[in-house]
């Protein structure tokens, strides 16, 4: 391993579907791939914050273990429909919601009447079928926010109120999270990582916020962790990415005039970088460059510190 660490940039961010994107990592030091890859996806997995429905009560039933008349599900069904319908909640209380419909019928997340603080994300999810047309179906409803996974005991003990069916809850919006790690080389070093990792949500969260989200988390135990120590490796890789930008600046930018900046032009000199990259000797081989062109990049170029 080399005496500096490199920092890591995102080097490329494919989107496969709203849902679903690839992100890929490099360069890492060696054997950081697998240190960053497994960190992220379980932090990834348990700690970005999502919302799911904790609790449910259908009028008239006093028990999952039963029917009900008029209605093609029994309520295990219906309760394992409730546990697919994906929710945005932005309360960080219980927020209780009602569903209600009469008549045949398929009945959807669509039906649920929401308020500010619930946002349903996939209105289409099934979750009862009335076969009956004198039959009403109420069901009330509680979302919360949470992180990873509640089980049904502890959602049971929180619960709004005593008579509601509990469910155990997964609030983590991640469903999935992939991770490959192959080599890379960065000039002449070639004992380098890329991580790509890719990361399947619900469609409660983007994956990229998902992804800057466990990032996020990280960076914030390990600060904690490093207290007032730096490695001054961000500093570092601040100024450097300053002085790529720099680089990269159309030398109509740098602040010449017209007549020096049309010279370099049509001498093919395009950026900062083929600027600076040119000797004493190729700048006084330039086409249409006099000495006065000369000694103003000249000046220019010692202003920029290259």
């Amino acid at each position: 391993m080399s005496k500096s660490i490199l920092n890591p940039t995102v080097s490329n961010i494919e989107e496969i579907t709203p849902n679903s994107a690839t992100f890929t990592v490099e360069p890492l030091a060696n054997g950081y791939g697998q240190t960053l890859g497994n960190s992220l996806r379980r932090v990834l997995l348990s700690s970005i914050e999502g919302a799911a429905i904790t609790a449910f009560k259908i009028d008239g039933i006093n028990h999952e273990f039963t029917t009900i008349a008029g209605v093609k599900e029994d309520v295990v069904e219906i309760m394992l429909n409730l546990k697919s319908v994906v929710v945005k909640c932005f309360s960080d209380k219980p927020v209780e919601l009602m569903l209600a419909k009469k008549g045949t019928g398929v009945v959807t997340a669509k039906d649920i009447k929401t308020s500010s603080d619930v946002e349903i994300v996939n209105p289409e999810q099934v979750i009862a079928t009335i076969d009956d047309p004198k039959t009403e179906l109420k069901i009330s409803l509680v979302v919360e926010s949470g992180r990873g996974y509640e089980t049904i005991e502890d959602s049971a003990a929180k619960r709004v109120h005593s008579d509601m069916i509990a469910l155990d809850a997964v609030f983590s919006p991640v469903r999935r999270v992939r991770y490959a790690v192959e080599k890379t080389r960065v000039g002449d070093n070639v004992d380098l990582d890329k991580l790509t990792l890719t990361v399947d949500t619900d469609g409660s969260i983007e994956p990229k916020t998902a992804f800057e989200q466990a990032a996020a988390i990280l960076v914030a135990q390990y600060q904690a962790l490093a207290g007032n120590v730096t490695t001054g490796e961000t500093d570092s890789a601040a100024a450097k990415s300053s002085e790529t930008d720099l680089l990269s600046l159309p030398i109509e930018e740098l602040g010449l005039t017209a007549r020096t900046t049309n010279a370099l032009v049509s001498n093919d000199i395009k950026t900062v970088n083929d600027l600076v990259n040119l000797t004493d000797e190729e700048l006084d081989d330039l086409k249409g460059f006099g000495a006065k062109a000369r000694e103003e990049v000249k000046a220019r170029v010692a202003e920029l510190e290259f």
